[in-house]
């Protein structure tokens, strides 16, 4: 119920005025978001590989409804992209790419979403790594895949998310885990009705497992990204070789394990950054009820 209320929150214009206008929540959100700009993601990711983690960098922001937004965020990417590579970061960081950041949510949005994608795939393939596209609701499930097909016609490398929540995702992996496919599989962090999503986080659970044996029997490179302990120990058991998979965690979010996790492992890091932040603090509370106790707390005069 609490999750749900803060799924829907999200989406709230007033709520989102609310937070964003409440200065005490900026310790908190510093704690998920490496900062407003460029300079302060790269320093983040200077100190992830030092320390043996790889990242991939999403520039907040999505639900796009204009075309000058969209081609910002573009430009806000290709900048991101050719800096890692001047800084010598482009072996050890990717990006993370929504495409409702990029346009697809205007009319004709496919098209216009699908042609930034691709200005931000030239751009890591001159910066010498690779792009993620994000998955979102279920809505723009059929799109994204759609987009991703098309792109990997010119960039192979480009990665795909699926979400183990909805129901269709088994599915989905077996059709993606052919050579070559990098695929990050996570468990879903929006509001989705039943028809197309498992309600009971059990059901996610077996589904998270069903489709992490697919992904790690074909062959495709896995990316298993998940914090629960269990999650990581099927993972480690199925028999990968260990350059053949790698962990994702979200910046934040079980520091000590991140680091344990890469002394033996291949560990990314999901770093994002920009002044957006809001939709994803807001699904970064939905997903633990400590974030929001702490949140609270800090709104507590005194």
């Amino acid at each position: 119920m609490l999750r749900s209320v803060l799924l829907a929150a999200a989406g709230s214009a007033g709520c989102r005025s609310l937070v964003e206008r409440t200065p005490l929540t900026r310790p908190l959100v510093e704690r998920f978001v490496a900062g407003d700009a460029v300079d302060q993601a790269l320093r983040v990711t200077a100190a992830l590989a030092a320390d043996g983690r790889f990242v991939t960098l999403d520039h907040l922001g999505e639900d796009v409804t204009d075309v000058a937004t969209a081609e910002l965020t573009v430009r806000a990417y290709v900048e991101l992209l050719r800096r890692l590579a001047d800084h010598g970061l482009a072996g050890h960081a990717e990006a993370s790419v929504k495409l409702s950041a990029v346009g697809q949510r205007l009319p004709g949005g496919d098209r216009i979403a699908l042609d930034n994608a691709r200005r931000i795939c030239a751009a890591a393939a001159s910066a010498g790594t690779t792009v993620t596209l994000d998955m979102e609701d279920h809505t723009t499930t059929d799109a994204t895949l759609g987009a991703l097909r098309a792109l990997r016609e010119d960039f192979p490398w480009t990665g795909a998310v699926l979400q183990a929540y909805l129901r269709r995702t088994e599915q989905d992996c077996r059709e993606l885990a052919g050579p070559g496919s990098r695929v990050r599989l996570c468990k879903g962090a929006y509001a989705e009705p039943a028809s197309v999503a498992y309600p009971e986080k059990s059901e996610v659970d077996r589904s998270y497992v069903r489709c992490l044996r697919i992904l790690m029997e074909g062959a495709g490179y896995p990316m298993v990204a998940t914090h629960d302990p269990r999650m990581i120990a099927v993972a480690a058991e199925l028999g990968r070789n260990r350059a053949d998979f790698e962990f994702q965690m979200l910046y934040g979010v079980r520091e000590p394990e991140q680091r344990r996790l890469a002394r033996t492992h291949r560990m990314r890091v999901y770093v994002p950054y920009g002044d957006q932040w809001y939709g994803y603090f807001m699904r970064r509370l939905a997903e633990r009820p400590a974030n929001l106790a702490f949140f609270l707390r800090s709104l507590l005069p005194g």
